[in-house]
C-alpha cells in the first residue's frame, strides 16, 4: 500500500503535492514515537510542527517554573531498554529546560530530525472520497497527499488567548505561559500581574515572587494543592530507578493512572478512622500526585469520602495559609479535592506572605479590561502593570484539532460536529472521518487523566499496528463505524457519571470555554481498562471499524 519509499523533500504545491504514506502532525512526545514507529515499518512519512525544534509542550511551555509533575523516571519512553537508561535526570521533577534537552536527546538518539518539518502549521485537511487520501495544506501554502493523518497535537496545546477587552491596547509586555519567549524576561522592579491560578499560574507565582517588584495574583477559582519534594538524584538514585526499568514498562501500562502506584490501600470503609488518617499523611508526606492518585479511589465516586479528604487538604492548606483572607481566597469549598486537576506547589502558599506579593480575587469582581497601563476589574478598581501574564489556560482536548480545518465525508466539518457535541471511538479516530487517527483527543484517557507519556505510548504504538495489519491484508481505508463510536460515547458517559469530576465546573469538562459543549474529555474507566479494550478490538480484527 505504500505510495512512496522515501519523502520527497520537494515543498509540494497544488500542482505537485508531497506524497506520503503518512502525516503526522506535532513533534512532542506523541509525534516523535509515531514517526519512529512508522518509519519503522518503511513508510514514507513526515511530521510536520510549528514550532523550531522538537518537544512539544516542553517547547512551547517555557514559563519560570515550568517543570514536570510526573516523576522524571516514569514520564519517559519504555519501548527501549537502552534509551531509557543512556538518559539520566538530575531531579525527581525536572525543570523544563532539562526536558527539553531530553526531547533532543530522543530525536537524535532516533535520528528523528530528517524527517521533521518545523515552522510549519497544518491549516486545514481534507479527506477525498475518491482516492480515499488527505489533501492537507499549510499556512505557506504547502500542499501534502498522505494515505494516513496522524494528529499528535497535544491536549493542552490550544491556548486561550485574547479573552479580556483591551489587551492590544497595554503598553507593557504580555505573555501567555503558553507561548513564553526563550529570552529572559527581566522582573526586577516591576509591577507585574499573574492572571489564573491553575498548575501553570501556581508555578509561575512561586518562581518570580522574589524577582518582582511587586506582584499582583488574580484568582478567580481556589485550587487543592499538593506539596512537591523535589530531591536532587545523585548516581546512586540513578542507578535505583534504572534497575527498575523492566518491572516499570510491565506494570506502568497497566496502572488506573499511568504512574507507578496504585490505589492498594482497600476500601475506606474498611479502614479506621485513624488508619484512614495515616494513609493519607503518608500520601501527602510523599510530595507528589500520589495522595490523589493512590490513596482511595472513592475520593472520585463518594460525597461522604470526597468531603473527608477535602477538608484533610483544606486543613493543611489553612496551616500554610494562616491569614483568614487568604485562606478565604486560595481554599475551595465549593467543589471536591481530585475532581479539578491537582496541581504541586513549592513555596505557593507561602508566597502570599512576601510584602510584595498582593492577591485580587476577582471571583466576584471580575476583570472587566485590560488598560494601556494595566487591568481594571468590574468595580472599576485600577491595577497598574508594567508587566501582564496570562495563566488562563487551554481549549484542552479538542482545540488543537478545531482549530484546524479537518474536513471528512460530504465535507463534513470536525470543528462545526464538536461545538455541537464531541464524540470519538476510543479517543482514537471519529466517525465520518477515514484515515484520520488522533492522540490526546477526548475520551481516551491521555487527554487529561494519565501520566502523559505512558497513554501516549499506548495510542501511538496502537496506530503503528492498525496500519501494519492494514497493509499486511492490502486495505487502505479504515473508518470507525458509528454504532460503535454511539456504544464507546456511550460508555465513557456511564462510567463518567458515576463519579464526582462531572458534578464540578473545570477544564476537564470544557467548562473554562465559553459555549464548548459539557463532556468529562477524559476517559476515566481507568488506563490498564481502557488498553486492554483496544488491545480487544485490535484482537478481534478491528471490530468496530469498517476497512476496505
Amino acid at each position: 500500500m505504500s505510495d512512496v519509499t522515501s519523502p520527497s523533500r520537494a515543498p509540494g504545491s497544488a500542482d505537485a503535492p508531497l506524497v506520503l504514506d503518512a502525516a503526522v502532525i506535532g513533534a512532542g512526545v506523541a509525534g516523535l514515537y509515531q514517526l519512529y514507529l512508522l518509519r519503522r515499518q518503511g513508510l514514507a512519512v513526515r511530521a510536520f510542527d510549528t514550532a523550531s525544534d522538537v518537544g512539544g509542550t516542553w517547547y512551547w511551555n517555557r514559563y519560570p517554573g515550568a517543570r514536570f509533575d510526573s516523576e522524571a523516571y516514569i514520564y519517559q519512553y519504555l519501548f527501549s531498554e537502552e534509551l531509557y537508561k543512556d538518559w539520566s535526570w538530575s531531579e525527581k521533577f525536572p525543570a523544563q529546560p532539562e526536558i527539553e534537552r531530553w526531547m533532543h536527546y530522543v530525536a537524535d538518539r532516533l535520528d528523528l530530525r530528517k524527517d521533521i518539518q518545523f515552522e510549519t502549521t497544518i491549516t486545514a485537511a481534507h479527506f477525498d472520497e475518491a482516492t480515499g487520501r488527505w489533501r492537507i495544506t499549510t499556512d505557506g501554502g504547502q500542499v501534502i497527499d498522505a494515505r494516513f493523518l496522524i494528529t499528535c497535537c497535544g491536549m493542552l496545546s490550544a491556548p486561550l488567548t485574547g479573552m479580556f477587552p483591551g489587551q492590544d491596547s497595554f503598553q507593557g509586555q504580555v505573555f501567555h505561559t503558553a507561548r513564553w519567549p526563550k529570552e529572559p524576561v527581566d522582573f526586577s522592579g516591576k509591577r507585574v500581574g499573574v492572571v489564573g491560578i491553575g498548575a501553570t499560574g501556581i508555578q509561575v507565582v512561586q518562581t518570580i515572587a522574589d524577582k518582582a517588584g511587586h506582584l499582583s495574583v488574580f484568582v478567580r477559582t481556589p485550587q487543592y494543592v499538593l506539596p512537591m519534594k523535589n530531591p536532587t538524584y545523585t548516581p546512586a538514585d540513578q542507578e535505583a530507578y534504572k534497575a527498575k526499568f523492566h518491572d516499570l514498562a510491565a506494570r506502568i501500562p497497566h496502572t488506573f493512572s499511568g504512574f507507578e502506584y496504585e490505589c492498594d490501600n482497600g476500601a475506606w470503609a474498611d479502614r479506621t478512622p485513624e488508619e484512614r488518617q495515616a494513609i493519607l499523611e503518608e500520601t501527602w508526606q510523599d510530595g507528589s500526585l500520589k495522595l490523589w492518585l493512590a490513596a482511595f479511589a472513592e475520593i472520585f465516586v463518594d460525597e461522604a469520602v470526597s468531603a473527608e479528604v477535602s477538608e484533610f487538604v483544606r486543613a493543611k492548606m489553612r496551616a500554610e495559609l494562616k491569614d483568614p483572607a487568604l485562606c478565604a481566597a486560595l481554599i475551595p469549598t465549593d467543589y471536591g479535592f481530585g475532581t479539578h486537576r491537582v496541581p504541586l506547589e513549592r513555596g505557593f502558599l507561602k508566597t502570599f506572605h512576601r510584602p510584595n506579593v498582593a492577591l485580587v480575587s476577582v471571583k466576584d469582581n471580575p476583570i472587566a479590561a485590560i488598560t494601556p497601563t494595566g487591568l481594571r476589574l468590574a468595580d472599576g478598581t485600577e491595577h497598574p502593570l508594567d508587566i501582564l501574564i496570562l495563566a488562563t489556560g487551554f481549549d484542552a482536548g479538542t482545540g488543537a484539532l478545531t482549530r484546524i480545518d479537518i474536513r471528512g465525508r460530504g465535507g463534513r466539518s470536525l470543528r462545526e460536529e464538536w461545538s455541537r457535541d464531541i464524540r470519538t471511538t476510543l479517543g482514537l479516530q471519529v466517525h465520518g472521518y477515514p484515515n484520520l487517527f488522533t492522540t490526546a483527543a477526548p475520551l481516551a484517557p491521555s487527554a487529561a487523566l494519565c501520566n502523559m507519556t505512558t497513554c501516549l505510548q499506548q495510542q501511538t504504538e496502537w496506530i503503528a499496528a492498525c496500519i501494519a495489519s492494514m497493509r499486511e491484508h492490502g486495505l487502505a481505508v479504515i473508518e470507525a463505524e458509528e454504532a460503535f463510536q454511539d456504544q464507546w460515547v456511550a460508555h465513557h458517559d456511564e462510567i463518567a457519571a458515576a463519579t464526582l469530576v462531572t458534578k464540578t465546573n473545570s477544564w476537564y469538562m470544557g467548562s473554562n470555554v465559553e459555549g464548548k459543549p459539557r463532556r468529562l474529555l477524559s476517559y476515566i474507566g481507568g488506563v490498564g481498562a481502557y488498553r486492554q479494550q483496544c488491545d480487544q478490538v485490535a484482537a478481534n480484527n478491528y471490530a468496530g471499524f469498517s476497512l476496505r
